[in-house]
């Protein structure tokens, strides 16, 4: 048995807006498909559907996205495309669009460094990841590294 899936996102009337935000944000993104009621489109080879459902149902933070990212400068570049376009912040490397989707921006090295068996260390890392909205390499290893 072969499946095909797609993450199917629910909007109040501004699908299409989302769906072509979404491509202008990711640099390898393609809207495939766009009617009145819904827009298709890949982020990365993975399938969206944006639906233009009405007010019976909101995104909440319960489902997000999340991004994982090489370097800081990508961090950096996806928080600001998000925030540029009325996204707010939230805490340890999430944020809200302006459509109200959930975003995660999260660096590789995170789970590598909370993963560490040096519990101690891990420890270190969870505790400055409390303290940011936008995730800090550069401060996660320092924390890593027990440097302040």
């Amino acid at each position: 048995m072969q499946t095909n899936l797609a993450t199917f996102l629910w909007f109040d009337g501004n699908a299409g807006q989302a769906a072509r935000h979404y491509c202008d944000v990711f640099p390898h993104a393609t809207l495939t498909a766009e009617t009145p009621m819904s827009a298709s489109f890949e982020i990365d080879g993975q399938r969206y559907i944006a639906f233009n459902g009405g007010p019976h149902h909101k995104l909440t933070p319960a489902v997000s996205l999340m991004v994982s990212c090489d370097t800081q400068d990508e961090v950096d570049a996806l928080w600001a495309r998000f925030l540029a376009a009325g996204g707010t912040e939230s805490r340890c490397g999430w944020l809200v669009d302006a459509f109200g989707l959930s975003w995660q921006i999260i660096p590789r090295a995170l789970p590598r460094l909370m993963g560490d068996p040096d519990r101690a260390a891990a420890q270190r890392v969870v505790a400055a990841m409390m303290t940011m909205q936008k995730i800090d390499i550069a401060a996660l290893e320092r924390a890593h590294a027990g440097v302040a």
